[in-house]
């Protein structure tokens, strides 16, 4: 808890300093880094023939590393595993495009059966239309726009010049018969060099899996054997389980969608099902070209719509129950990218290497932010494309009041507090988010405009939070509720080593909240003085213009027992020890606080030291003993009387007598 309240204010605290050196040392991308990038890009596009080929053969030996790991435990020696393996794989492959192929040629031996049903619903259409008909409409006006761009632009022919009329021409073309198997032939020979080129990759790789990695080790991370491994394992380890669960999720949603259309009547359902479980495989737009294919053949073989509705609604609920039940339960961990991310690598994968670039997109897009996030100079990729939040929860929560929009703020904070206290949140995340605007302001960067826009975007930040502050309220109210929730609260709190942190009660209690010396000390007493709402005091507030000479003496402390005033400024220990004094002397039964919303990590004093320094009742540094201080029933610290001012009261030494004198 210290570690995280040493976000402090001052240029020369190491945790401020810490915080603006993490923010200066956010990835950049160089000029070299980007020539690099571009090199790669021009590389991957022009040597897309070489690379290809061995970017599959790459995602294949990560899917197959596993079994062939399995398989050697068992017992079998490295060569047959491997072997077994892959012809495994290959056959099932070889298997799945047999059955797709012979499908398809079925289902285009039945099309011209379909005709009359596709007639039956476009007349249908037609008739719907408005005025004739949209669909008619349509066509007519494609048809038009067909005949003009096909109309020559000729110039009519002279008066004397008679009109000849055009010489039919036939073409007659003679192939020899090794021209004809040639061109029969021709293009399958390159889909099965490429796959015998990538069968024969695989196995290499496989059985040379250690020594390449060696070798890459040596070559790329030989200094740093560390990040090196960690990267290779969680490359390795993503992209397998995401290409074996991703295999596991199809199989799962195909098997239903098959057996579904078969029993609607969809022919060729093994067929769509086959190509549902392939073309999941890619983001987004896959389970949608799945869907279309048997939609359109629904259409074809009914008169009616009835069995198009069906289909779309077996469809719909395969996607719902795949999407929201079977994937988070098989997928342990995901990813790791966003979902922008996906998209985006989808369509640059498609650019670069067309369909098999787009299968292949997540995967490959995968290995490139473990690169990012285990390799300096590519970290940006990490940035770019990964699921982790890249800013911490303070500085997204100052941006957000930077940028004066409370509502974001809110909808954060929201987040958090469904996890952490009110009083948690605002000690960890809302002061340090006020520090660093502290900071800014300090070093200048923040005008007098902005201060004002934080401070009033975090004040109503706190009055956003006013409904939970008032639910935490009414559970430590209700002791039939808090005893259970704090049992099971406190269960992972002690598990994961936390502060288990117990506030006092604050009834019968008044305390008055202050700012010290600016807008932005206001919204942070805004924040304690809800806390202490919470847990049942008397709160009042006061800005930090109530704190001058003349505005004390206009403040009603009559019905007060504590004041409580913050500094996120550290650098004010000589303004809260004239503030103590003032306060004081307005009453003197009155307990005066002083908060520090920083520690300097130097710092050797304690609190009670800092106390008798300050002439204060408590000193804190956090919103903890913020809270335990202004609640505490210790009796109020006399005031002090300065040095000088007891030298000036020291009682003069008595005159002798004249008589004494003259003796």
């Amino acid at each position: 808890m210290a570690a995280d309240r040493r976000n402090g204010m001052h240029p020369s605290e190491p945790g401020l300093v810490g915080v603006v050196s993490a923010a200066m040392a956010l990835p950049r991308m160089s000029l070299p880094t980007v020539a690099t990038v571009v090199a790669a890009v021009a590389a991957l596009y022009f040597g897309r023939e070489v690379f290809l080929p061995i970017a599959i053969a790459l995602l294949l030996t990560f899917a197959l590393a596993p079994l062939v790991s399995a398989l050697k435990r068992v017992g079998i020696p490295r060569l047959p595993a491997v072997i077994a393996s892959v012809l495994g794989a290959f056959t099932v492959l070889a298997l799945f495009s047999f059955i797709v192929a012979t499908q398809v040629s079925e289902l285009a031996q039945n099309i011209p059966l379909y005709q009359s049903n596709i007639l039956t619903k476009v007349r249908s259409l037609k008739e719907t239309g408005v005025g004739g008909g949209v669909i008619a409409r349509l066509s007519e006006a494609i048809e038009r726009v067909g005949q003009e761009l096909d109309r020559q632009e000729t110039s009519p022919p002279a008066a004397d010049q008679p009109r000849r009329e055009p010489v039919p021409v036939e073409i007659i073309a003679r192939e020899r018969p090794l021209q004809v198997l040639q061109n029969l032939i021709g293009p399958l020979i390159s889909p099965l060099a490429s796959a015998g080129l990538i069968v024969v990759v695989v196995i290499f790789m496989l059985l040379e899996r250690e020594d390449l990695r060696d070798r890459f080790i040596r070559l790329v991370g030989y200094g740093d054997l560390h990040r090196t491994t960690e990267a290779l394992q969680e490359a390795g380890k993503r992209v397998g389980r995401y290409l074996l669960m991703q295999l596991v999720v199809n199989i799962v949603y195909a098997i239903p969608v098959t057996a579904g259309l078969w029993v609607l009547g969809i022919p060729n359902a093994l067929l769509w099902g086959l190509l549902a479980l392939a073309l999941r495989f890619v983001p987004y737009i896959g389970p949608i070209i799945g869907a279309l294919l048997p939609l359109f053949l629904a259409l074809a073989v009914a008169p009616g719509w009835s069995l198009v509705l069906w289909t779309a609604g077996l469809f719909v609920a395969m996607e719902m129950i795949t999407g929201n039940v079977v994937e988070p339960w098989l997928y342990g961990s995901r990813t790791g990218l966003s979902p922008l991310a996906i998209i985006v690598a989808a369509i640059f994968w498609t650019w670069l290497w067309g369909p098999l670039g787009l299968v292949l997109s997540t995967p490959l897009t995968v290995c490139l932010v473990v690169l990012g996030r285990h390799v300096p100079q590519f970290e940006f990729l990490d940035v770019l494309f990964g699921n982790e939040p890249v800013l911490e929860p303070h500085a997204r929560l100052y941006q957000r009041l930077l940028a004066g929009d409370p509502e974001e703020a809110t909808d954060h904070a929201e987040e958090m507090l469904e996890e952490k206290y009110l009083f948690d949140f605002y000690d960890k995340v809302a002061i340090a988010a006020l520090l660093l605007g502290e900071q800014d302001r300090v070093r200048g960067v923040m005008g007098d405009e902005q201060r004002r826009r934080v401070a009033a975007s975090a004040q109503m930040l706190v009055a956003n939070l006013d409904d939970i502050a008032r639910e935490e309220a009414e559970e430590d109210d209700d002791p039939a509720t808090v005893e259970p929730a704090t049992a099971d609260k406190d269960k992972p709190a002690q598990a994961e080593g936390e502060d288990d942190t117990e506030l006092p009660d604050g009834t019968d209690i008044a305390v008055l909240c202050a700012g010290g010396r600016g807008e932005l000390d206001d919204a942070a007493a805004a924040m304690l003085a809800q806390v202490l709402e919470v847990q049942g005091a008397t709160v009042s507030k006061a800005s930090f213009a109530d704190m001058d000479p003349t505005g004390i003496r206009r403040l009603e402390l009559d019905a007060v027992d504590t004041v409580v005033v913050g500094f996120l400024n550290r650098d004010s220990v000589k303004h809260a020890r004239f503030l103590v004094r003032r306060l004081k002397r307005a009453k003197s039964a009155l307990r005066v606080g002083i908060v520090f919303w920083s520690k300097d990590g130097d710092d050797k004093k304690t609190e009670v030291e800092w106390a008798n320094d300050i002439n204060a009742d408590f000193v804190g540094f956090g919103m903890v003993e913020a809270v335990q201080g202004a609640l505490s029933s210790d009796p109020p610290v006399a005031l002090k009387i300065a040095a000088k001012r007891r030298m000036r009261r020291r009682p003069r030494p008595a005159r002798k007598a004249p008589l004494a004198a003259a003796k």
